[in-house]
């Protein structure tokens, strides 16, 4: 039963100017964390089951070639927070993180008379930090302020990085992970019901974090029950049936040697069937609070936007977790569904840094001198104005990287460029998979050189190697050392509080 009628959208917006043309009154951020959108049916999956993200993706727009700025969850989401590039906001890895110093989206609506809050995941520095929200619901950050410092000994990188027990347990069960995203999607709904019981509320938007189908791999049984392990198809370019990792991917997995912890096939077969079973519980949390807006009568005045913080390798070339520049890591799931917005698939190059100016179009809020400097666009604006040479671009410099690691793509190529390394070269249109590379074939010197020129005039590598290395050094300094930094107790996944925070 709908709680009352679908209200229209207002003609004016507190610090907005110009027409109100597909202008909403209520922006949805629903954020999933390590989710390859091609583990999804929307995307054409032919095991994942999603039914709720997939009618969500069937309404709106679905950006097919959707990155992160990092592939790691704190560089990630700063991002999104600032709508700056990792090597601006400078939080390298999960240890530093966003503090409020950078404006971000949630500022600038707040300037603009625009009611902010989040439920869940943010993965910032401290509920304490001014960043950007009226309130924080079930907030989740790093912990203590300080996060995994150990990711920050990179120079050098250690031989190994001593493991954090991402897959001691793996299977049917109930993890906190999978209470607190129960609980994100009740206070979300309560929200929602909230802002329909309040006729003349004004504009607002409200971020949700979940954590699915982020590891521990625990999951209910109903879900694993989805995906048994015997039938899922096998990774693709396995080392032990003859694949040759770059050298830098290679130094990547031995630091962590994530699939070593797993051990057997049948345990990666059963974390695989796992992560699956999150993807379906995750959708299922995603159609509750769809599911309220739908009865709150708010929808037709609402943006949602979904998507992810990064992706997942899942057993890909030997590796799990996220942190490389193939696009199972970098590859992010991003709809929009809203007044104005086409039911269609979208080719544009999109990115997270893209949400910044997005929320800041969807609610009327005109740009600012600062937000000119911005790399994003509106995806509303990318709507009628695509724009298909528009170049993707990732960064890492994070956990077990012996060195900065960047992405650049154009329409067609795909180029990862190593500092200190060789770089790779993948055809998109030929080899979505990224299977073949082709940086060393004479037949593509030109391509190679083009978008590592296109790289370089974005920024120096080597510079920004070093940048980010000494941050980190000096945090390092500051916590005691390497050697004291090295012998903290390690831990992968962040808590999560154990009961409603209130």
């Amino acid at each position: 039963m709908r709680l009352r009628k679908r209200r229209q959208p207002t003609a004016r917006v507190a610090g907005y100017s110009g027409p109100m043309t597909h202008r909403h009154r209520t922006v949805l951020i629903l954020c999933s964390d390590e989710h390859d959108p091609r583990h999804a049916g929307f995307s054409g999956s032919p095991v994942a089951r999603t039914p709720h993200i997939d009618r969500l993706a069937a309404a709106g727009t679905v950006f097919t070639r959707a990155y992160t700025p990092s592939p790691i969850c704190v560089p990630a989401r700063a991002s999104l927070a600032t709508g700056r590039w990792v090597h601006e906001h400078r939080c390298w890895d999960n240890a530093i993180a966003y503090d409020g110093r950078l404006p971000a989206w949630g500022h600038r609506l707040q300037r603009a008379g625009v009611g902010v809050e989040s439920v869940g995941k943010l993965h910032y520095r401290r509920t304490e930090d001014d960043t950007g929200f009226d309130r924080q619901h079930e907030a989740v950050h790093i912990v203590g302020g300080a996060g995994q410092l150990w990711g920050c000994v990179r120079d050098p990188l250690p031989a190994s990085g001593g493991g954090a027990g991402l897959f001691r347990r793996i299977g049917a069960g109930e993890s906190d992970y999978n209470r607190f995203d129960r609980r994100v999607a009740d206070r979300a709904i309560e929200w929602l019901h909230a802002r329909a019981a309040r006729p003349a509320a004004p504009p607002a938007a409200l971020f949700v974090g979940l954590v699915a189908p982020h590891f521990p791999l625990v999951v209910p049984q109903p879900y694993l029950d989805l995906y048994p392990p015997e039938t899922l198809p096998w990774p693709k370019l396995r080392p032990e049936t003859g694949h040759v990792r770059h050298p830098w991917v290679e130094r990547q997995s031995t630091f962590n040697r994530l699939d070593d912890e797993l051990g057997t096939d049948e345990r990666r077969r059963l974390a695989i069937a796992s992560y699956l079973g999150l993807v379906s519980f995750l959708d299922e949390q995603i159609g509750r609070v769809l599911a309220a807006l739908d009865d709150s009568g708010l929808a037709d005045e609402t943006l949602v936007v979904y998507t992810s913080d990064h992706g997942d390798n899942l057993g890909a070339r030997g590796a799990w977790n996220k942190s490389l520049m193939y696009r199972e890591s970098t590859g992010v799931p991003l709809i929009l569904r809203g007044a104005g917005v086409p039911q269609r698939a979208c080719a544009t190059n999109a990115s997270l840094v893209d949400l910044f100016p997005t929320v800041l179009d969807a609610l009327g809020v005109a740009p600012d001198a600062a937000d000119a400097s911005l790399p994003g666009r509106s995806l509303l604006r990318t709507l009628t104005d695509p724009e298909p040479d528009r170049l993707a671009f990732s960064e890492y410099h994070a956990i077990g990287s012996p060195s900065a690691a960047f992405m650049v793509a154009d329409g067609r190529f795909k180029y990862h460029h190593y500092v200190g390394f060789e770089p790779e070269l993948f055809d998109l249109a030929d080899d979505p998979e990224e299977t073949r590379d082709l940086a060393a074939s004479p037949a593509h010197r030109a391509v190679r050189e083009r978008l590592e020129q296109r790289l370089r005039e974005r920024l120096d590598p080597e510079a920004v190697d070093r940048l980010a290395k000494a941050d980190q050094n000096r945090l390092v300094d500051a916590h005691g050392g390497r050697e004291a930094v090295l012998g903290m107790t390690r831990f992968g996944a962040t808590p999560v509080p154990a009961q409603a925070a209130g």
